[in-house]
């Protein structure tokens, strides 16, 4: 036979694109459509239906960047139409085929209800099936000019990323506003086509099904009558109907298809633009369920169901119908999808926490596990918390985009610091925004890794990031799909009955250890550095205030506990802790927004904790921890006088001189407490720190050395730094002044300023305490730089086989050596509060209270001894998508900490983040817990969230090894129960008097519930 297999592809491609799909639509007529531009922010429907609209012509020029125009479109079926399938077509000017960032709208009836969306991929809206003919079609069309930033591929920066510096330029042409008969058997044979050819092309070369696809398709193209493309159509169809009939093979693999809406919460738009997108799309979805019954949409973020609720009542009552009906499936469990890494311990807790109540409370549905594909990698506390939460299964996708290694698995048991284990799928198909197509199909196969062993894997489909979701096109495809030979078997199902036949299928699963690293976007622990700092306050923030709040509920008589306002506040900090916030990979509105936001916060936090403090009544000046450690530090009061203050764990103590410890001693550019030694060089860096302990010399090198790297990643500016970022640098090591600017006996400082680059200014007030080895860095920083990185370094003679970082509710060892492409992938690295080197009998702490990224690496010297260097990174200047992202003023605080084991990093940690508060007091006796026993680290400290009055407490092992001890009550004590995190009881615990025994595997967390007798 002849190779004829080009002329029929290419056959088959211009007859499909050139005269079917024109065919669609077999007749149309024009709308009327006026216009009116709404001024500055959105506006409700109620506003814009009152106003005078204006007269609008197709191929108008149309909205400015981030505008709102509203377009009242009006028409009649004609009469001729009766009987026929008809739909409004609305074409915007859509700029490509993407609808997460461009010309979208919300089209609603006259009295208010939105209807649906358009898109790109979505630009019908139904009128009528069957039409009677004659019916009036009237629309009111909320559409908004959103500028498409990836218009240019991320390859320059762009001002349209903040409405403030986008200009009012229209972005586009409006092009079509029609009613339109749908000819269903073209859209039928035009589904028929795509799913053949698709496959057709993915099958080998000498496969007999991909020839025989082949000329089923060029003799159905025979029947297809170029001048009566319609009236043929059905004729096609029929011929191809064998080709399509055939079923899958009996081993076909089994894809579980999960109708899915990826929303960025906010990234390329503002979160005002977000709550917007969810009525799009989730009018999309409940309108597409109303067509297909098998279909299934599973939708995670509490946050998101939560706009809808508040600002589309109609919307969101289509939702509890479909849900009602078992086609939407609350998924997640959290407030949103938030950073797999940087939110603390705490924070994920409460993620977990908010989301599944609002899904019990709205939908009497408790989810069954995290739906987390997008974020950057992913901590090893996860498993635990997860399963704490009531999950039992984890998903992602994101791995799959690692830059260097391949991820050995798609579905295993994943393993977390505490040993906890819970069921987890990556998605071979490698997308959270699948459609079904050949290609997709084909990667599903070929990819998954559990072959012999497993026989499904799931894909979430439906367009997303900027949401869209699922289209009829991709339901059409999924039932071709569901029986169809030479593809995987596509079933659309609920992603709790994907993982519990997975379970089923592969319980004994392989086992992954340890965090879920992406070989990518290392750069998110860094960009963005004041959004980064503004959530690292308000976590401390949150937790002193429910601490002291408890504290005041108990002791107080007429305090009230503020249950709403610290709900509102934690569900503010979580929404910026969502993906592309809290990593820095957003727009500047974005990041403007969340700065400012997070100033509110703080200011709130900071009234709420006085309140409580003062409610305690007045006595004269206390100082007040928030640490779970006992602390004797200097401290500056109100004189403005350094003050050495005793004051123990989670409690307070009057501000009385205790015994002050051995003084300070500055000469020259040398500090000294008899603990450490401090010699500060001419050009502002350490040349030794002695820990006279020890009697050890600390630095191998210069310490605190500043260096600035040029860093321009292959792509995704703010996402990634690449490796050879190392290769290019400046030692910042010019001082315009180093001078003394503390020197008492219980303090002292020298200040080092530096000018460098364009323009920027780094100044540095290095400081020693009396009674402490940490040596602190106050760093302010005016930075202008553009491409730069800058690290601070600290090269310690130390020998360590592994690097400790705090991660949450523990911390994870991490090799600094390179022996494998794993270990080289992880040059750039996140960790918490402080990370830690050491050797057999000596460690050294680095401790920071608002960076994550670091480096930790090692060398040989001449003399035999090993150099193992730690690097924070303190500031990054990437220009896309933010132009001017980070740029300004940046303060933080980073430590030095010699001689120091984990527990002591942990307690420095904690210090550093949660500095002593001075204030007008009485205070109380005893702190409202304390702990008997190391290692028992309490985390939180607040009122039961049903309002019982009962204390929550959750506590956790820090160290990495077992704990016991006694949780003592500074109240009297009914009893106590073990919970979840959701505060619902597990067992009772043993009471002892006014405590609670207690003991913790390594890094267990334990939620105990306290009743007031």
């Amino acid at each position: 036979m002849h190779d004829e297999r080009r002329r029929i592809e290419e056959r088959a491609e211009r007859l499909h694109t050139q005269r079917i799909k024109p065919a669609l639509y077999a007749a149309t007529v024009p709308m009327s459509v006026e216009s009116w531009q709404a001024p500055g922010e959105p506006v409700s429907f109620e506003e814009a239906a009152s106003q005078r609209y204006a007269p609008f012509a197709m191929d108008t020029p149309w909205g400015p960047p981030w505008g709102t125009t509203w377009f009242r479109m009006s028409g009649q079926v004609p009469a001729e139409w009766a009987g026929r399938r008809v739909e409004a077509v609305i074409d915007l000017g859509f700029t490509g085929d993407w609808p997460g960032n461009q010309a979208e709208a919300l089209v609603h009836l006259p009295d208010g209800r939105p209807l649906k969306a358009v898109n790109p991929l979505n630009q019908y809206v139904p009128v009528a099936n069957p039409a009677q003919g004659g019916e009036p079609v009237d629309y009111l069309v909320e559409a908004a000019s959103n500028p498409d930033i990836l218009a240019n591929d991320f390859t320059a920066p762009t001002p349209l990323g903040d409405v403030l510096t986008a200009g009012d330029k229209p972005l586009y042409t409006f092009r079509r506003a029609d009613l339109a008969v749908l000819d269903e058997e073209v859209f039928h044979l035009d589904l028929d086509l795509q799913v053949l050819r698709e496959l057709m092309v993915e099958l080998g070369e000498h496969d007999p099904r991909r020839h025989e696809i082949l000329h089923a398709l060029d003799r159905s193209l025979d029947l297809l009558d170029l001048d009566d493309v319609a009236g043929s159509a059905a004729a096609v169809r029929e011929a191809l109907r064998p080709v399509l009939s055939k079923p899958a093979n009996a081993s076909a693999h089994i894809v579980s298809g999960v109708g899915h809406a990826h929303i960025d919460s906010a990234w390329l738009w503002p979160i005002r633009e977000t709550k917007r997108k969810t009525s799009r799309t989730f009018s999309n979805v409940t309108a597409l369920a109303d067509e297909y019954e098998e279909f299934v949409f599973a939708c995670s973020q509490a946050q998101q169901y939560e706009w809808v609720r508040d600002n589309y009542p109609h919307v969101w009552a289509r939702i509890q119908e479909s849900v009602k009906k078992g086609q939407w499936a609350p998924v997640g469990g959290m407030w949103v999808e938030s950073d797999g890494n940087l939110p603390g311990g705490e924070a994920i807790a409460r993620q977990l926490i908010h989301g599944k109540r609002f899904f019990i409370e709205h939908f009497g549905i408790e989810t069954k596990g995290v739906w987390l594909p997008d974020s950057f990698g992913y901590n090893a506390a996860y498993p635990q918390l997860a399963k704490l939460a009531g999950n039992e299964w984890f998903l992602t996708q994101k791995i799959s985009w690692n830059q260097t290694n391949t991820f050995p698995h798609h579905t295993f048991w994943w393993e977390g610091i505490d040993g906890t284990r819970i069921f987890t799928h990556f998605p071979p198909v490698d997308t959270y925004n699948a459609r079904f197509s050949g290609e997709e199909m084909s990667r599903a196969v070929r990819n998954y890794a559990e072959k012999g062993n497993g026989t499904r894997s799931l894909a979430p489909f439906g367009w997303g990031d900027g949401g869209g979701g699922p289209t009829r096109e991709i339901m059409e495809r999924a039932r071709r799909l569901a029986d169809l030979e030479g593809s995987p078997k596509v079933v659309v199902e609920h992603p709790d009955e994907f993982f519990a036949k997975a379970r089923a299928e592969y319980p004994d699963a392989p086992v992954w250890v340890g965090e879920l690293y992406l070989e990518l976007h290392r750069a998110t622990y860094t960009s963005q550095a004041r959004t980064k700092q503004g959530n690292r306050r308000s976590e401390h923030k949150l937790r002193e205030a429910e601490l002291w709040a408890t504290t005041a509920a108990l002791h107080a008589p007429g305090y009230a506990y503020p249950y709403e306002k610290l709900d509102r506040l934690w569900k503010t900090v979580l929404l910026h802790q969502f993906h592309d916030i809290l990593p820095g990979s957003s727009i500047a509105w974005v990041h403007r927004e969340a700065e400012a936001e997070y100033a509110r916060v703080a200011e709130e936090l900071e009234a709420l904790t006085a309140e409580a403090v003062a409610a305690l009544g007045a006595g004269g000046t206390r100082v007040f921890n928030t640490s779970p450690f006992d602390r004797a530090e200097v401290i500056r009061t109100a004189t403005g006088f350094p003050t050495f203050v005793e004051v123990p764990a989670n409690g307070s103590a009057p501000v009385a001189a205790a015994e002050p410890p051995a003084p300070v001693t500055v000469e020259g550019r040398v500090l000294d407490n008899g603990l450490v030694r401090v010699e500060v060089a001419e050009d502002g860096t350490l040349t030794s720190v002695l820990d006279l302990r020890a009697n050890r010399e600390v630095l191998a090198e210069a310490g605190n050395l500043l260096r600035l790297h040029t860093d321009l990643p292959n792509y995704w500016d703010a996402w990634d730094v690449d490796k050879h970022y190392k290769n290019r640098y400046t030692d910042l090591l010019v001082a315009d002044s180093v001078e003394i600017v503390d020197d008492d006996p219980l303090l002292g400082s020298i200040r080092v300023t530096r000018s460098f680059g364009k323009g920027s200014k780094i100044v540095q007030t290095i400081t020693l305490r009396a009674g402490s080895p940490r040596i602190d860095f106050e760093t302010d920083i005016d930075w202008h730089e553009a491409e730069k990185f800058l690290k601070a370094g600290f090269p310690v003679d130390i020998r360590a086989p592994h690097s400790s970082a705090e991660i949450q509710f523990g911390h994870i060892q991490r090799p600094t050596h390179t022996n494998t492409t794993w270990e080289a992938a992880r040059f750039e690295v996140s960790g918490h509060r402080w990370v830690h080197v050491g050797e057999p009998g000596y460690g050294v702490a680095v401790i920071n209270d608002s960076t994550y990224g670091h480096d930790v690496s090692r060398t040989v010297r001449e003399d035999g001894g090993t150099t193992t260097t730690v690097r924070l990174s303190l500031v990054r200047a990437p220009r896309i998508p933010d132009p001017g992202a980070d740029q300004g003023r940046h303060r933080l605080t980073y430590s030095l900490l010699p001689g120091a084991s984990i527990e002591d990093a942990v307690a420095e940690g904690y210090a550093l983040n949660l500095p002593l508060r001075v204030a007008d007091s009485a205070g109380v006796h005893q702190p409202v817990v304390s702990v008997d026993g190391e290692g028992v680290t309490v985390e939180a400290v607040k009122l039961a969230d049903d309002e019982s009055g009962d204390v929550v407490v959750r506590l956790y092992e820090s160290r990495g090894g077992r704990a016991t001890g006694v949780l003592r009550t500074g109240f009297p004590l009914a009893g106590a129960q073990v919970t979840d995190l959701l505060e619902r009881p597990l067992e009772d615990a043993a009471t002892t008097g006014d405590g609670v025994p207690v003991a913790l595997r390594p890094f267990q967390i334990l939620t105990l519930r306290l009743r007031r007798a």
